[in-house]
């Protein structure tokens, strides 16, 4: 009798997982099977358990309760050094290289091949670095510095060393935050071909575009506990969100209606060599106007020279009709501005700092006497800011680094709005927030606007462009190539202006 060949067990298991952190319940019913050969996405609000579970994987956690298996058979990591000996790698937004060492001293760090007389076997190193790096199909060189390098080529670099290890099971955890559209298209052929060679990837991302162009399936967890497995090609976005909140966001965009009164803030002609050139825009109170355009196109440096962070060559910056001294981000703040960074880590936040020293940043000179700020005063400024903004935190005395990036974000626009601006910049308010915090941040920003703020909105996501602009500025190589108003605004008009100068999505709004 013909029997029929047994079918493999799945490469990774994570089933009915529990993590407490004290009275705080992380994972509730962890549970999520990676098919070998498949790309799996895991996806979830901030807060929903989708770091813990990838710490329990990579060995980090350990559960309270609940079962994990590679191959069928049942483990227990004790450490990371035993998960990644199973043969799990865990691929960060932010690999850790030693920058002082060669990328092939990097692959194999710990283990390098060795010759005759125990010495280390740089030739074998090399030849099996590149070995690794056509496997991938990317040119790296594995006798350059790693120092330098983008996080692009670190994260490929990590994955190399993790195909060194015969890592069968590959976690990327947020790898494309910081890439560029064309690092995002070589990372997924790298996904992909490792995903037809047998592996079995699981993929964590909160943009929606990148789940369902890469992945084969979608896990949903909620409140630390799993909700839901689905086909990619079975289910579409707005069901996705709905089992991700637990509601339907047909609110992701609040745009409230307000007045629009008196030009706020205007440019004219700004020009820097090399970066942007003949910049002339005007936001009026109550205005969101959206600035978009391709990574590169010069939005954020347009809107750091109009702060007086960077310089400019020529032009004018006036805000209420009265000229702002250039190069002088204290002037801008004094003149009535605020300035909500890109990167709210590195340029928003002192993370190392609590989260009622961060708040208050912008009061110090309010809340000091004879050049003592009172802790007392301090903490009550934070908490009436944390309360306005619904900052979800345990503690105002908690690093600003426990909390989640949209409760992180909550605290960079309170510190502005401390200030009481009149013009206010939001540079990618939503960048690496999950769907729900993204309605309350969009909500926030209507809510400003609704009390006549005047509000510069830079964003690279056309939904959030189009949900919640007045007006749209689209950019392509330095200079505005498109003004679009809220009613004829359409992605493909946006998209078009993005990337040509800009007559041909003219003559596309006129004929519409």
């Amino acid at each position: 009798m013909n029997r029929e060949p047994a079918e493999a067990p799945p490469a990774f298991e994570l089933r009915g997982v529990t993590k407490s952190f004290g009275p705080v319940v992380a994972l509730a019913d962890g549970t999520i099977v990676l098919e070998n050969g498949r790309i799996h996405a895991l996806v979830g609000e901030n807060g929903a358990g989708k770091s813990t579970m990838v710490k329990t994987i990579a060995g980090i956690y350990q559960p309270d309760s609940g079962s994990l298996r590679m191959r069928g058979e049942e483990v227990v990591f004790s450490g990371a050094a035993e998960s990644k000996a199973a043969g799990i790698s865990v691929i960060y937004q932010e690999p850790t290289l030693f920058p002082d060492l060669t990328v092939a001293e990097n692959i194999f760090i710990g283990r390098q091949p060795k010759g005759r007389f125990g010495f280390v076997d740089r030739g074998a190193m090399r030849r099996q670095a590149t070995e690794l790096f056509t496997r991938l199909g990317v040119p790296i060189d594995p006798d350059r510095s790693a120092e330098g390098l983008s996080i692009a080529d670190q994260q490929i670099i990590e994955i190399a060393k993790a195909i060194s290890l015969d890592a069968r099971v590959l976690v990327m955890d947020e790898p494309t935050a910081a890439l560029s559209g064309v690092e995002v298209d070589r990372l997924f052929a790298v996904a992909r071909g490792l995903r037809d060679q047998g592996a079995a990837i699981l993929f964590i991302s909160h943009r929606f575009d990148e789940v369902f162009s890469l992945c084969d399936t979608i896990t949903v967890m909620r409140d630390g506990a799993y909700i839901a497995t689905h086909a990619a090609a079975d289910i579409t976005v707005d069901a996705l969100v709905r089992e991700m909140v637990g509601r339907d966001i047909s609110t992701l965009f609040p745009k409230g209606e307000a007045e629009i009164g008196d030009v706020v803030l205007s440019v004219e002609g700004l020009n820097r060599a090399g970066v942007f050139s003949d910049i002339s825009f005007q936001v009026r109170a109550g205005e969101i106007v959206g600035l978009a355009g391709l990574v590169g196109a010069g939005r954020t440096e347009v809107a750091r020279a109009v702060f007086g962070i960077d310089p400019y060559d020529s032009g004018t910056v006036e805000l209420s009709g009265k000229p702002v001294k250039p190069r002088s981000p204290q002037a801008s703040i004094d003149a009535g501005m605020a300035f909500v960074p890109e990167d709210r880590r590195k340029q928003g936040l002192v993370m190392e700092l609590s989260v009622a020293k961060n708040t208050t940043l912008t009061l110090r000179h309010q809340l000091s006497r004879f050049g003592l700020v009172s802790s007392g005063r301090e903490r009550a400024a934070a908490e009436d800011w944390s309360s306005r903004l619904q900052v979800k935190t345990g503690s105002q005395d908690l690093p600003v680094s426990t909390l989640s990036g949209g409760n992180q974000q909550k605290v960079v626009l309170a510190k502005w709005l401390a200030t009481d601006p009149t013009f206010l910049v939001v540079d990618e308010p939503t960048r690496g927030i999950d769907v729900g915090t993204k309605s309350e941040v969009h909500r926030l920003i209507s809510e400003l606007a609704g009390r006549g703020i005047a509000v510069l909105m830079i964003s690279s996501e056309l939904p959030e462009v189009m949900g919640m602009a007045d007006r749209i500025l689209v950019m392509h190589e330095g200079r505005i190539s498109a003004e679009l108003s809220r009613a004829e605004a359409t992605a493909e008009l946006i998209l078009l202006a993005a990337t040509t100068d800009g007559s041909a999505a003219h003559d596309e709004g006129v004929a519409a």
